[in-house]
């Protein structure tokens, strides 16, 4: 494995990364690591995964189908 120092990190930047690393129980420098491969390395999501998860979220908002003649009286609601 390859070492890095990383020099000039902003305050704030590195607050936040130290109440990351405290909040996931994990060292900063594991917390850096775990950030860097969530933004670098590419998702290995299978269609199937990403139906599944369509399928869950669209179930969390599943409403009833609306006809056209329930749109049309909705937007004729008041009209007259």
């Amino acid at each position: 494995m390859v070492s890095l120092t990383i020099k000039n990190i902003p305050d704030i930047l590195y607050e936040h990364l130290k109440q990351a690393a405290n909040a996931h129980h994990r060292s900063i420098n594991n917390e850096l690591i775990y950030c860097l491969e969530k933004t670098l390395l590419p998702s290995k999501l299978s269609a199937t995964d990403i139906k599944d998860t369509a399928k869950l979220l669209r179930a969390r908002v599943m409403a009833e189908r609306i006809d056209t003649e329930e749109i049309n009286a909705a937007k004729n609601e008041g009209r007259a």
